[in-house]
């Protein structure tokens, strides 16, 4: 899916599946990408290290296969929110957000770009912009953008209604290692005090027709985010994928030379 495609499926009460590309680095994975039936995928720019062009390769390979790039960014601070846009991204993760102003400036950014300074704050505070003809050239222009808001800690979750009050909000992002551990309960995702969190999130976003994105790493968890509510499925990262079948079948192929009668041949 081409990132219009993907807004339209959310807003229409539908899903959307991707991944996180955690460790990738090259555009020679292109084919066994245009093959994994993904909506979209997560390129992350927070836990990895990628500079901007490895970033707008990858961009352009995505974009190249019909699943739309949406890059993970290290901090929620507009200029990286525009380097992503210009790197080709069709959507940004801001991730580990507490503040209506943080938020009010990442999304600006998404939605307005290359506005800055007073004139995004126009736009964004008092719906002002230089002309008409501005307003409809950068509609235009960012109508693809997808914007994904990070609640991530207890302070965040407190803090939801209000950052939801920015508007122009694509989806909600949370993160389960990070939200656990404010919770007080590291990694503990079968907890019912982090399920009630997610609950609440879902019915809060949903409230809104905002769709929420719960980042797990196993199907089960993720099969339970589902049944939540969670209709921005991001599911586990490459290498993960990587080392899951590598080991599935290596365990397979252990199994069969073990079974094998007789003694192993040298040649």
């Amino acid at each position: 899916m081409n990132a219009i495609e993907v807004k339209e499926r959310l807003q229409s009460g539908g899903r959307v599946f991707g991944c996180m590309l955690s460790a990738m680095g090259t555009t020679r994975f292109k084919s066994a990408l245009a093959g994994s039936t993904m909506d979209f995928v997560v390129i992350d720019s927070e836990h990895g290290s990628r500079d901007r062009k490895e970033i707008q390769e990858l961009c352009g390979m995505l974009r190249e296969i019909n699943i739309a790039p949406i890059v993970r960014v290290p901090v929620p601070l507009s200029h990286w929110v525009a380097m992503a846009l210009d790197a080709g991204a069709a959507g940004v993760l801001v991730p580990y957000c507490e503040t209506v102003e943080e938020v009010r400036e990442c999304v600006g950014t998404a939605k307005w770009h290359p506005l800055k300074g007073e004139y995004l704050r126009r736009a964004m505070e008092e719906d002002v912009f230089p002309s008409e003809r501005t307003r409809e050239y950068l509609a235009n222009r960012r109508r693809e953008s997808i914007v994904i808001i990070g609640i991530e800690s207890e302070p965040a979750h407190q803090n939801l209604d209000a950052i939801l009050d920015v508007g122009s909000i694509d989806g909600i992002f949370i993160g389960p290692n990070d939200m656990t551990t404010s919770l007080g309960i590291p990694d503990e995702t079968k907890h019912p005090k982090y399920l009630d969190v997610i609950r609440d999130v879902v019915a809060r976003s949903e409230a809104r027709g905002v769709p929420v994105m719960v980042h797990h790493q196993n199907v089960e968890d993720s099969t339970a985010s589902i049944a939540i509510g969670s209709r921005f499925v991001l599911h586990s990262s490459d290498s993960r994928f990587m080392q899951a079948a590598m080991q599935e079948q290596f365990a397979r192929l252990r199994e069969a030379a073990g079974s094998t009668e007789g003694p192993a041949r040298r040649d």
